[in-house]
């Protein structure tokens, strides 16, 4: 989703918590993994895998000049001939430490197995992020949580555009300090979607 869609959407959802709650998960995150410059680990459920947040956590972290927001996609099924990318399985939660982020999206509950594995990596030093569904262990296991309920008037995809495009916002200031494409694009974005001035 470019700059400018995201500037729609919180123009939709003014008046609503979930601008204001995207910034302050985002801000969460980044302040999470910048200062140990990366380790962020990303994983879902077995029936849910979060592609989209990882290409877009990607995204922002080569826009915002912020690489520390990449993630590691761990995935629960790797298969022999899958790329280096994708072939990080769910072992490498368990081997988590600290310095390292540990994003969990879970829209359901997730296994014993991957709840046992994000246990470990938190008891060991990592910080645990989640975006899920309100299941009150994986809450529980969770030092920042954004909670989005079947009764919001929002979905978890929607959630997690807005929590990606925050996280990037703010980034790194571009060498010689010109501004980017995508800074200008953001900027034109906002004057489009504020209400017009009233006329007398």
């Amino acid at each position: 989703m470019d700059a400018v869609r995201v500037a729609l959407l919180r123009d939709v959802l003014a008046g609503t918590r979930w601008p204001q709650d995207a910034r302050r998960f985002a801000l969460a995150l980044r302040t999470s993994v910048v200062p140990h410059g990366g380790g962020l680990l990303l994983a879902g459920t077995e029936a849910y895998e979060p592609w989209h947040l990882a290409a877009h956590l990607s995204d922002e972290s080569a826009w915002s000049g912020l690489p520390e927001l990449a993630p590691t996609l761990v995935r629960h099924r790797v298969a022999a001939g899958d790329p280096a990318h994708l072939a990080v399985g769910l072992g490498r939660i368990a081997a988590a430490g600290r310095g390292e982020t540990v994003l969990l999206v879970a829209p359901e509950r997730p296994g014993e197995g991957l709840l046992e594995r994000v246990h470990d990596a938190r008891r060991a030093g990592a910080r645990v992020l989640t975006l899920d569904g309100g299941d009150p262990e994986v809450g529980g296991l969770a030092h920042e949580s954004l909670v989005v309920g079947g009764d919001d008037e929002v979905d978890l995809d929607i959630v997690q555009h807005l929590v990606s495009a925050a996280a990037g916002e703010n980034g790194r200031p571009p060498a010689g300090g010109r501004h980017t494409f995508r800074d200008r694009l953001a900027r034109l974005a906002d004057r489009l979607t504020q209400p017009a001035p009233a006329r007398w």
